[in-house]
């Protein structure tokens, strides 16, 4: 069974481990296996995040493995502070334990409440039938399509921007 809870400063190297799992698994990120980030930097922004009332970054822990990730960043801007973004992985082996649902419910709950937000975007693969169902499921509507937004492997790849009115 697994758990959801805030990541902290002392779960960045188990993070660490879990983003260059998932970067390998599939090309439905942003990023590959090589992380350009060390240990201490990702210490940082957890402390950082951990700290703030306005953004979250969530974890699922499964025998004391990072098996899933969420993270909600929002702006100090005065004009954008009324929204926020939203990524979400789960490593391929946790696929079909609900774990991506699970993180959506709390981050949103998150944003609403605690947050403030009355916006939330995201980015996602427009071919990512799994995850685009997932975030249609929580109420997100496609907004347009952005042509070549990733180059993987030589070839452009489109993404879909996505949102939901809280």
């Amino acid at each position: 069974m697994f758990e959801i809870r805030r990541g902290m400063p002392e779960d960045a190297e188990k993070i660490i481990k879990y983003l260059k799992i998932i970067g390998t698994e599939t090309d439905n990120l942003t990023f590959d296996g090589g992380i350009s980030f060390t240990v201490e930097q990702e210490r940082e922004y957890l402390n950082m995040v951990y700290n703030s009332s306005r953004s979250l970054y969530l974890i699922a822990v499964e025998n004391d493995e990072v098996i899933g990730c969420a993270s909600l960043d929002t702006s100090l801007r005065e004009r954008l502070k009324h929204r926020g973004s939203l990524g979400v992985s789960v490593q391929k082996k946790a696929w079909g334990k609900h774990i991506g649902s699970r993180l959506m419910e709390e981050l949103l709950k998150f944003a609403k409440d605690t947050a403030g937000l009355e916006i939330i975007m995201l980015e996602v693969r427009s071919d990512n039938e799994r995850a685009i169902n997932l975030y249609k499921k929580f109420g997100f509507k496609k907004l347009c399509t952005l042509e070549g937004y990733m180059k993987i492997k030589g070839e452009l790849t489109d993404c879909d921007l996505m949102m939901l009115k809280l």
